[in-house]
């Protein structure tokens, strides 16, 4: 007696009882996302684009697409292949980074990972965008947790940048946002994840040295996807891939390079989007509180993100809430925490505000969902962001930490209109300043 094939997935994420697959450990993208309109199933080998490319590792994964490496075997050189889930809805990319291409190739090429190639792909689960790029290192992201000083770990590590690297990326990077801006064009997107180093040449080293295995115990795949009812699945793959980025062919030496990746984000300053993919601690406070798209918002992450490759901490995280406005609550606490108190145009926007400050705007309670019924108001201690900032330690100088202190404060305006220009911040002391030094990061 033959078995019914499984039926077709819903093209949404399941609910808890639709689940087709047992439950998988690997630090994977989620199995439950292999379904129509959602990622196309890979295995390593696998050839794009009637055979021009080969799949050889796999480097990373976002929420709307799966990153690998692979050989181009018309021209004999390795690539990056981005694939786009198939439900991926027609953003700006390939036209802004075409745009890059024909109107600033040399510097698009310094700044922002370069497009090689574009083409569909038709697969289970739908009709995929695929982007080539050339390939790049590990992200700011993942880079910090393999320099030499953290190895091996030691309990109490702080896993940090060193400050003059630190430093250097954060310069490469906001350079790469004044070219955008110069040129009309905002990330939309910036974050550790979406910067990455550069790579030195890697298209002289053999397949077979960058090639992933299919090794479940060296945990460079994982273990065999399997479905609750025990039948062959047509829309994921026989196993996932762990993201292996190219760290040993990416120098973090003194003479590393940056560059600005992931356009899935970016919008020309002339066709404002309705909606970003910020992520949440990133969001400047129009954005929470009334939608606001506005052009700043790249030098409103880049504020965020000194205060977070100097201290090793994000200034604002905020975890995830099955209820929005708490989750925009949790955001704008923090805030105001940190920054000083909403200017009244804003304030007037935060729908929920009576939970958290009285009528004459003293905070009184920082419980979210307002104070329970019979309860105590409940509070916890307010840090500045000065404050947050000593109380990690970083390893500057008192002047120096002065200076950067200065610096995100003076790009972390709650008017966007008040915020500095990447070319502005570039002539701030802190970056202006001769930075050279001999010998490698210590």
């Amino acid at each position: 007696m033959e078995t019914s094939p499984p039926p077709t997935p819903p093209s949404r994420a399941p609910n808890d009882h639709e689940w087709r697959f047992k439950q998988m450990t690997s630090p994977c993208e989620w199995i439950e996302d292999y379904r129509p309109g959602g990622y196309h199933p890979v295995h390593l080998g696998d050839l794009f684009k009637n055979g021009e490319y080969k799949i050889l590792r796999k480097l990373g994964e976002g929420s709307y697409s799966t990153v690998w490496l692979a050989r181009d075997l018309r021209n004999s050189k390795y690539v990056a292949i981005k694939i786009l889930v198939g439900s991926s809805e027609t953003t700006s990319e390939l036209q802004i980074l075409r745009h890059i291409t024909q109107n600033a190739p040399t510097d698009g090429a310094r700044y922002i990972t370069q497009l090689l190639d574009h083409f569909e792909h038709h697969g289970p689960n739908g009709v995929h965008k695929c982007l080539v790029f050339e390939p790049m290192g590990p992200s700011v992201n993942t880079m910090v947790e393999e320099l030499p000083q953290f190895k091996p770990r030691k309990w109490g590590m702080k896993i940090r940048y060193p400050p003059q690297m630190a430093k250097n990326i954060l310069k490469q990077s906001l350079q790469a946002l004044k070219f955008l801006h110069e040129h009309g064009i905002a990330h939309g997107d910036f974050q550790p994840g979406n910067i990455f180093f550069a790579l030195d040449n890697i298209d002289s080293k053999p397949e077979v040295e960058l090639r992933q295995k299919e090794d479940v115990q060296a945990k460079s795949i994982s273990a065999p996807v399997q479905r609750l009812d025990g039948k062959q699945d047509r829309w994921a793959p026989r196993y996932l891939c762990i993201a292996e980025p190219l760290v040993p062919s990416a120098p973090c030496d003194e003479g590393f390079k940056i560059k600005l990746a992931d356009m899935g984000g970016a919008f020309f300053f002339t066709d404002l989007p309705k909606k970003l993919v910020t992520p949440l601690g990133l969001r400047p406070p129009e954005l929470v509180l009334t939608g606001e798209v506005h052009k700043t918002i790249d030098i409103w992450s880049f504020g965020c993100l000194t205060f977070q490759l100097i201290t090793g901490q994000p200034l604002i995280c905020v975890p995830w809430y099955e209820s929005e406005s708490d989750q925009d609550d949790d955001h704008l606490l923090s805030l105001t925490a940190c920054l000083g108190a909403l200017p009244n145009k804003l304030y007037r926007e935060w729908k929920n505000s009576s939970l958290y400050f009285t009528p004459e705007g003293k905070h009184f309670n920082c419980a979210l969902g307002g104070v329970a019924e019979g309860a105590e108001p409940f509070m916890v201690e307010q840090m500045s962001m000065e404050e947050l900032f000593d109380q990690a330690g970083p390893d500057l100088g008192e002047q120096e930490a002065c200076q950067v202190k200065t610096l995100i404060r003076w790009i972390l305006q709650y008017d966007p209109a008040e915020r500095p220009t990447p070319t502005e911040v570039l002539l701030h002391p802190w970056f202006s300043q001769d930075e050279t030094k001999s010998g490698t990061f210590k």
